[in-house]
């Protein structure tokens, strides 16, 4: 699509945002037979899996012990592409009007799209890692500091230190381990965010944990060479020679889009209801973006998938009442 081109197509879904819950929908999609559109940012799918972490294992998926998240990318588009979507890429979607009823306008940076319904999986929103603010350890960011990794195998015999409790730094930790020479896990607090199994894990295995500390400053010449640390108890201080240093945080996200789309959000994201419409009709919310109203947000893969289905089956049922919002199972169905 070029840019101020206008695609005069009337869809029944246009799906904004290409991770895991988009792709997902995308496929149920096409088996409730509607004609959808899929628009992401990137020039490629997968959103966060794809971006931040392709070469993380992922550990909640149901069917897998384990799965690498480009892997997963790859299973969820062959599944999304089945019943021939139309997917936009590179193309972001900056403004969302109703003009009338069952029928949206979506303009994006190269053009306008029109769809009976919306439905946003954009994740977490604009995404930008918290950075460790110590000016030190900014100036090597690209030569030894790293806020996303893309290939985990760039650290293979390095000495890495990860700094966070969450997740992610667990996560990384987990996955660097049997490549890095040695991964060192830097936390201020002595307890963790993660997952407690995981947790366990990264205790009995062969990563070096130092808590209750915290980064200092970092030292080198063209590049990290160590790192100082101080214990947030006691003042002592130690410097290690490393490699790489992958802070992992936490990220902060901006959800000021939503809102000039005239979308009611809170911290959380979006707000949506039990059937994850928003408060503009024919628009829904699925994954990360959505807040439920009323209910525990979990940010989880299985989670936005299972989002997703009830976000088009509601969809299905928003643009033609008589149809069924549960349309049955898909063991039944000829795919």
């Amino acid at each position: 699509m070029s840019p101020g081109e206008i695609d005069r197509d009337v869809y029944d879904i246009t799906i904004v945002g290409g991770g895991p819950a988009g792709l997902f929908a995308t496929f149920y999609s096409g088996i409730r037979n509607m004609k959808t559109k899929l628009i992401e940012a990137s020039p490629y799918l997968g959103g966060q899996l794809a971006t931040l972490y392709p070469d993380k294992y992922i550990y909640d998926v149901p069917g897998y012990t384990k799965i690498l998240a480009q892997e997963l990318v790859k299973k969820l588009e062959e599944q999304a592409l089945q019943f021939n979507p139309t997917i936009r890429l590179n193309e972001k979607v900056i403004a969302i009007r109703r003009l009338g009823e069952k029928l949206i306008e979506l303009e994006t940076t190269k053009g306008l799209h029109y769809s009976k319904t919306v439905l946003l999986t954009t994740g977490a929103g604009a995404i930008s890692m918290k950075k460790l603010g110590i000016p030190s350890v900014e100036r090597f960011e690209g030569k030894g500091v790293y806020y996303a990794v893309t290939n985990k195998w760039a650290f293979r015999d390095k000495k890495v230190m990860i700094v966070g409790g969450g997740d992610s730094a667990i996560d990384w930790a987990l996955n660097l381990k049997d490549i890095a020479s040695e991964v060192i896990l830097v936390h201020r607090r002595t307890v963790f965010r993660a997952q407690e199994a995981k947790v366990m894990e990264v205790f009995h295995s062969n990563v070096r944990m130092l808590v209750p500390y915290v980064i200092k400053d970092a030292h080198g010449t063209e590049s990290l060479e160590s790192v100082t640390l101080i214990n947030v108890e006691t003042g002592e201080e130690i410097t290690l020679k490393v490699d790489a240093l992958i802070p992992q945080i936490g990220y902060e996200i901006d959800n000021s889009i939503y809102k000039s789309w005239g979308l009611d959000v809170d911290e959380r994201g979006v707000k949506v209801n039990g059937r994850m419409e928003t408060n503009l009709p024919g628009v829904f919310a699925a994954g990360d973006v959505a807040s439920p109203i009323d209910s525990i947000k979990l940010s989880l893969i299985t989670i936005g998938f299972s989002q997703a289905i009830i976000a088009v089956n509601c969809a299905k049922h928003y643009i033609d009442p008589s149809a069924p919002v549960f349309p049955g199972h898909t063991a039944k169905l000829r795919l």
